[in-house]
């Protein structure tokens, strides 16, 4: 027997002890893979994957590398990378493991799905819900593609889509139900996802819906699941929930801008009568103003780490007017601080066109 075979063979028994929960054994069996093939990418993944079933982050995280160290590029320990220092909180990290999944697997439903459960653990945003969907499309039949989307949905609180997703994956596979009792590495990742879908389910109003006989989620005209589960199109319907971002974004423009607008007026009347007063309603409209922007913000999950930069490639003119929201309180305080009336002319200039930007938009 070469030992091509043999390090295949301890890879095989390590499968099979590891989907009986015995993973300490499994262990020990990659291990004499590794032995003998120790630049062997496949048994390095799978060494990671033992390790991330047992609750072993960090161990996984080191083979992981090691993997990533023999294929660069491969799909297998990118995954393994990202859910293990996503496990360890290390979120920035594992949101750069996502994005090298995205960049090298663009056409690969399995790297596109796991990146954005990966993205959507440690950053989420529009990112995830794009990543999603994009695995979705690759792989309509695959139920694994539908529970992360009703993962990463139920996440950013669109639980319409999150039931509907997770209706349709219940459909292609009615044993997800169980998934979270399967122990093993085969079924790893849905494993996770399936337990982070039920602890979500848990602390928000979102209720995962048995699969309905009546609505199979096909849609006659493209011949694939609908990830809906309605038969229509969400790309084609205008109810693609991804809008949901941009409506959020402009509703905190309109009252954040406009709170900073009628505030700064306010203090440029004041200063016209007494300097300091003005300055000090000036802190106050900057504080409340702030207040009230973020109160707005908190409802776009991952803003200023990933929506207003892919906001800025997108659609500029909304970035920005973003942007002038976060910039009004600075300026009232930069009068407050100097006392000259140009910050109170940039911030009417800046809020104004802010609220004119978007408010075009919305009364198209």
């Amino acid at each position: 027997m070469s030992s091509d075979a043999t390090a295949e063979g301890y890879l095989q028994r390590a499968h099979l002890l590891a989907d009986l929960g015995r993973y300490d054994e499994a262990v020990g069996e990659v291990g004499f893979a590794l032995a003998l093939e120790p630049a062997n990418a496949a048994a390095l993944t799978a060494l990671g994957r033992v390790h991330l079933a047992a609750g072993r982050p960090a161990e996984a995280r080191v083979a992981a590398d090691a993997a990533l160290a023999v294929a660069p590029d491969a799909v297998g320990p990118l995954v393994v990378r990202g859910l293990a220092l996503a496990d360890l909180g290390e979120y920035a990290e594992a949101a750069g493991a996502a994005d090298q999944l995205l960049t090298v697997g663009p056409a690969d439903a399995y790297a596109q799905r796991s990146a954005a459960a990966i993205l959507s653990g440690s950053r989420g945003g529009q990112p995830a819900l794009n990543a999603a969907w994009r695995g979705v499309e690759l792989a309509p039949e695959e139920p694994q593609g539908h529970l992360v989307l009703a993962l990463v949905a139920g996440r950013l609180r669109l639980y319409d889509l999150a039931e509907r997703a997770y209706r349709e994956a219940l459909r292609l596979d009615p044993e997800l139900t169980g998934a979270g009792d399967e122990p093993g590495i085969v079924r790893l990742e849905r494993r996770r996802y399936a337990e982070a879908l039920a602890e979500l389910a848990e602390t928000v109003p979102f209720t995962p819906a048995p699969p309905d006989p009546s609505r199979s989620g096909a849609d006659p005209r493209r011949g694939e699941a609908d990830p809906r589960g309605d038969g229509a199109d969400p790309r084609r319907s205008g109810a693609d929930p991804r809008r949901g971002t941009t409506d959020e974004l402009r509703r905190l423009v309109l009252y954040g801008a406009g709170w900073s607008l009628v505030g700064t007026v306010l203090v440029a009347i004041a200063a016209a009568g007494a300097a300091g007063p003005s300055r000090f309603l000036a802190v106050l409209v900057a504080l409340s103003g702030a207040l009230v922007g973020w109160l707005l913000a908190a409802r776009v999950p991952g803003l200023t780490r990933t929506v207003l930069p892919g906001l800025l490639r997108s659609d500029r003119s909304l970035a920005l007017a973003v942007y002038g929201v976060a910039a009004a309180p600075v300026l009232l305080v930069l009068y407050a601080a100097v006392g000259t009336p140009w910050p109170l002319v940039l911030t009417i200039a800046v809020t104004a066109v802010a609220e004119l930007a978007v408010f075009s938009r919305t009364v198209r």
